[in-house]
Formats: C-alpha cells, sequence, structure tokens
C-alpha cells in the first residue's frame, strides 16, 4: 500500500532586502514519503529566495516533467523553473529550453560537490541556468526546524539568509556555483 503525502501548513513571511520584496505567503506543502525534511526545508528556502506573488509549488518529486516550483507568466509561459537536488545534464538543457529562468539547488555536501564537478562544462551554454547550493551543515541545521505548522520568517541581506521559528535562529550562506548570464 503507498503511503500519502504528509501535509505540512507552512506561514511563511519573507524580507528580501536584496530584491526590495516583503510578503507573507500562506503555503500547503505536501511533503512526499521519500522526500527528507532537508528537502522540504531547501523547498521552503528556494521559495523564499525566489518569492513572487505568482510563483507555486508544483507537484515536485512525484513528477518527472514539473520542477519544484515555477512561476509563470500570464499568458501561462514557464518565466521560473526551480528544481532541488542533482539533475542530469538532460533535464538541465530541457528545462533551459522551457523556461526564461532556471534555478538548481543542489544539496547533499561532497555528493553534490561531485555531480557538480562532472557537470559544470556542460552547462557553460546556458545563459539562463543558475546553480545555487548550501553547505550540508546549512541545510542540516534546516532540516531541525521542521514541523507540521510553522511560521518562519525568512530575512535575506547581502546575500546571507536568516532563517528563524520561534526561538530558532538559522544563518544559511548561498553559494553561487554558477551565475546567469
Amino acid at each position: 500500500m503507498a503511503q500519502n503525502a504528509t501535509i505540512y501548513k507552512v506561514e511563511l513571511s519573507v524580507s528580501d532586502m536584496d530584491r526590495h520584496y516583503y510578503e507573507t505567503h500562506k503555503l500547503t506543502v505536501a511533503k512526499h514519503p521519500s522526500e527528507t525534511d532537508e528537502r522540504l526545508m531547501l523547498r521552503l528556502i528556494a521559495f523564499a529566495l525566489n518569492a513572487h506573488e505568482s510563483l507555486e509549488m508544483t507537484k515536485g518529486i512525484s513528477t518527472e516533467d514539473e520542477p519544484d516550483i515555477w512561476q509563470k507568466s500570464l499568458s501561462g509561459e514557464l518565466d521560473v523553473w526551480v528544481a532541488l537536488g542533482l539533475p542530469s545534464e538532460k533535464v538541465m538543457r530541457q528545462s533551459c529550453s522551457k523556461a526564461g529562468k532556471v534555478i538548481v539547488y543542489p544539496y547533499g555536501g561532497r555528493t553534490a560537490e561531485v555531480w557538480w564537478d562532472k557537470i559544470k562544462n556542460s552547462t557553460t551554454r546556458f545563459d539562463n541556468l543558475q546553480v545555487i547550493s548550501f553547505s550540508e551543515q546549512d541545510t542540516g541545521a534546516l532540516a531541525k526546524l521542521a514541523n507540521r505548522s510553522m511560521k518562519l520568517q525568512i530575512n535575506v541581506q547581502e546575500g546571507e539568509v536568516m532563517v528563524s521559528l520561534d526561538d530558532a535562529i538559522v544563518y544559511v550562506t548561498p553559494l553561487h556555483w554558477k551565475a546567469a548570464a
């Protein structure tokens, strides 16, 4: 018998001083049975870093042809494609052809570094691709914050990210492995 997704209710308050974006998003997030707390929290960080009134969580891990998060224009075109994990070069190529801007957030420490070393030369032709990683220590600290009902405050200033939940504060530093041209 297949397990059902676990539902998380998240009130995500984003204060992004770098982009001058200040908004609170009420999200209902389905955590797939195979998804870790680390990945769930990284999805929320990725959402906050790209927050926009039309940004949406997708079916994510349970579908192959959709990113984890996307932003569509009013006419239905994909403006932003946000993926987590270690996609193949083929998946990144297809993503870059479908969306105006593609952001990949690899995670997993040394595994992510090995993946990037292997794939980075084949990504130079993708001008609309960004690759932004976080240290294993940062994502591990984020995973400890996960619970079924969260009021997260995420502040972004000068590229640094502060995540607070109740009395806990976690600082994470995005590592820009590839910038869009």
